[in-house]
């Protein structure tokens, strides 16, 4: 009797594992297949923010990166006066490092999307990697000043 007791005490512990590792694996794939992967190889956060502060989500706001990549309500940016910081709730953290890119490797522009209006940030000069946010979160973090109309 003690053997199936064993026995159901290993595949629960197998079951727990692989499930683990797939979580994992899929917060590393979506964080190659957004950009943020690419992102955190320059731009990961080493300070807190700056200056003034102003801050926008995570809940209620879906951001799109690249490759239609979409995270709702689970980013939280901050903008400072030396830096937008960009991080990801805890739970979904893995593969998704906080991130501190300064404004001159920021680029602004704005865009329409199903009906919608949405600031485009094309993130590092090299990466290039665009996140759309909606216009209530840019006019939250009081970004809008240096997007053109």
């Amino acid at each position: 009797m003690q053997s199936n007791t064993f026995d159901d005490s290993v595949a629960t512990l197998l079951i727990v594992i692989c499930l683990i590792a797939l979580w994992c694996a899929i917060g590393f794939l979506v964080s190659f297949i957004s950009g943020w992967l690419a992102l955190s190889r320059r731009f990961k956060r080493q300070s807190e923010p700056y200056g003034e502060t102003k801050t926008a989500g995570p809940l209620f706001y879906t951001i799109y990166m690249r490759f239609w990549g979409h995270y709702s309500s689970a980013i939280r940016l901050v903008a400072a006066s030396d830096a937008l910081y960009a991080s990801v709730l805890f739970l979904l953290r893995i593969g998704h490092p906080p991130l501190r890119i300064p404004w001159d490797e920021i680029r602004f522009s704005r865009t329409n999307f199903f009906f919608r209006s949405y600031v485009v940030l094309t993130l590092g000069n090299e990466e290039k990697i665009p996140m759309r946010i909606p216009l209530r979160m840019a006019r939250n973090l009081g970004i809008l000043d240096r997007c053109p109309e």
